[in-house]
């Protein structure tokens, strides 16, 4: 019997140290395809609105990744319902059109997105790539102070101080580009570097407040983030399409709604509509630590590449607060100490578990699910 207790805990050591090889991988994994999804979107749009040519509009492009992130979200949808498509029509109706008034939460949201990522157009378009890179990382300051004042969190001390310096840190970085603007933007005729600040400004702050009313809404339903996804995406394609119509309705009527498309702008499409789902995936094996280390090293691999690609000049000053903006994205990312206050602490711990759960319920939905769990659904 004690032979067989041995043997026992032999093979869950064994089972233990295997699965605990295989999350350490998964994290490498994981800190790879973010680093790559942050800086490839930011480079390939930059290249694609500089190349000589025809254009494509922005509009239309926002427009087809809202179809392809809905297309994907539904597939996911019925690989969950097992392909029975007649389950999957009648719960969208259910979750979509019968809580009407549930769906309409995402309007708000949606519309600030929308108006989001045809500013990172504009932005990117007008700005250096790696420029942008940096003065883009003041999200994580809306962010911040949006979900002090809308949902109460406490940030640490350390948090705190790494606003601080992301702030100093762009700054620095706002204050070299301003004195060496013509060897950042070549072609002044075609880029506004004005109007690409104000874009980044803009689109910082209404990722800031969408994202943490997104958070708000998940946290107050049992929606899946797929199905949330649907909501969104619905309301993104209407609004996308409104916009098109606004901005480039007579050109589009014109030349067409994919005018300009080549294979690179497919991929930045493409990019931009399965890189945020294939990072809610993945993020299942990143902790905030690593997610920190992914942007902050991304912010890296966007301004060599741009030094290589687009002839970006980079100094003294702008080395000082691209590393001012790197560090404090790390040292926000660290978790509070335990013992710098009882109900922080608290909250921080209650927090990484209910982040914990979110992800595990994300990563179930991503999944078919087998016949012993339909019930649960």
């Amino acid at each position: 019997m004690a032979v067989g207790n041995l043997s026992k805990t032999g093979e869950e050591k064994t089972a233990s140290r295997g699965q605990s090889e295989v999350n350490r991988r998964l994290k490498y994994i994981s800190l790879a395809v973010l680093v790559v999804q942050n800086a490839s979107l930011i480079l390939s749009i930059r290249y694609v609105r500089t190349l000589p040519g025809d254009r494509f509009f922005t509009t239309s492009a926002v427009v087809m990744a809202e179809v392809l992130k809905v297309l994907t979200c539904l597939v996911i949808i019925l690989l969950q319902k097992r392909l029975n498509v007649k389950e999957m029509v009648y719960f969208l109706i259910d979750v979509i059109v019968v809580q009407y008034k549930d769906t309409l939460k995402l309007a708000v949201p949606s519309l600030i997105y929308t108006l989001q990522n045809n500013l990172q157009y504009v932005a990117i378009s007008n700005l250096p790539a790696a420029t942008f890179q940096v003065t883009y990382q003041l999200k994580i300051l809306t962010t911040a102070l949006f979900s002090v004042l809308m949902l109460r969190k406490s940030l640490s001390r350390v948090q705190w101080i790494s606003l601080l310096l992301l702030f100093a840190g762009v700054a620095i970085v706002q204050v070299q580009q301003e004195g060496n603007k013509e060897a950042s933007v070549k072609d002044t005729s075609n880029q506004n570097y004005t109007v690409g600040l104000v874009a980044v400004v803009i689109s910082c702050l209404s990722s800031g407040f969408a994202g943490v009313y997104f958070e708000k809404i998940l946290k107050g339903s049992s929606a899946s983030v797929w199905v949330r996804n649907v909501q969104l995406g619905i309301f993104g394609t209407a609004l996308g399409l409104l916009g098109l119509w606004w901005n480039d309705g007579a050109a589009v009527a014109e030349r067409g709604f994919l005018f300009g498309y080549t294979s690179m702008v497919w991929c930045v499409i493409f990019n931009q509509a399965f890189g945020g789902l294939l990072v809610a995936v993945v993020v299942k094996y990143a902790d905030n630590i690593l997610k920190g280390f992914a942007t902050s090293f991304s912010i890296i691999v966007s301004t060599v590449t741009s030094i290589y690609l687009f002839g970006f000049h980079v100094d003294i000053l702008f080395t000082a607060g691209a590393g001012l903006v790197i560090g404090a994205v790390y040292m926000y990312s660290l978790p509070k100490a335990p013992g710098s206050s009882a109900s922080p602490s608290s909250s921080s711990s209650s927090s990484s578990s209910s982040e914990k759960t979110d992800r595990d319920a994300e990563m179930e939905a991503f999944l078919p699910k087998c016949a012993g769990k339909e019930k649960g659904s």
